[in-house]
């Protein structure tokens, strides 16, 4: 998997897509229904025609949550993790999209086989709150990658409100403790509850609903997943 090449004004960037795509995530507790990917495969098929080997990796992301059901928190953390970072190619959303800043359904991402880092955040998000993770212990969190001088989007885990949290990442397999990435500096994060800065396990402000999460939940419901109203 090849990390992002190294970009410059990546603090501008953070404003713009913190004005542009900070979003609240509520009405995730009513998109727990099961999902249908019979359904799913047809939609997609309807629009992009035969998929290829994408069937397969839609078909194996269902495996994955039908085998992940019961498993313990820290299993299904892992199992994510592991899926979205195999199953995608990084890119950026120019090559990918012929967009500066494009937010992919999982079904977008699974079909194009590449992903940028925002992406795979909402992936593994989308998956493991399908599959009972609560949102109070899931933030996806800007930060600054500083071996690459660039902004990031990771998945982080709270197994409690006041625990360091795990890092779920697509530069690296393995997840591990916030304290262990010094390569990462935090900037803020948001959940369904808000607005959090780093360090902080109280709220600090409330995000707003924003054209570029609706449009995400949009683009999921015509795909055939139960999406309550963001």
């Amino acid at each position: 998997m090849q990390p992002p090449q190294p970009t410059h004004g990546w603090l501008k960037h953070l404003h713009r897509t913190l004005l542009v795509g900070l979003v609240l995530l509520i009405g995730l507790t009513s998109a727990l229904a099961n999902w249908d990917f019979g359904l799913i495969l047809q939609n997609a098929e309807n629009r992009y025609g035969s998929l290829g080997s994408a069937k397969q990796r839609i078909q194996a992301w269902d495996a994955l949550i039908k085998a992940s059901g019961n498993s313990a928190e820290q299993d299904k953390l892992r199992e994510v993790n592991r899926f979205f970072n195999r199953q995608f190619r990084f890119s950026d959303d120019i090559r990918i999209w012929r967009q500066n800043d494009y937010w992919a359904t999982p079904i977008e991402a699974l079909v194009k086989g590449s992903a940028d880092c925002e992406d795979y955040a909402i992936a593994k998000y989308f998956t493991l709150r399908r599959l009972g993770i609560p949102s109070d212990k899931l933030r996806i969190t800007y930060v600054k990658a500083l071996n690459y001088n660039q902004a990031h989007m990771v998945l982080t885990y709270y197994a409690s409100p006041s625990a360091i949290p795990l890092v779920l990442d697509n530069l690296i397999n393995e997840i591990k403790p916030a304290s262990q990435r010094r390569d990462l500096l935090p900037v803020y994060a948001f959940n369904a509850e808000g607005l959090y800065l780093p360090g902080s396990s109280s709220k600090k402000g409330d995000s707003k609903k924003l054209s570029r999460w609706q449009d995400l939940l949009k683009k999921m419901r015509a795909e055939g997943f139960a999406i309550g109203e963001g």
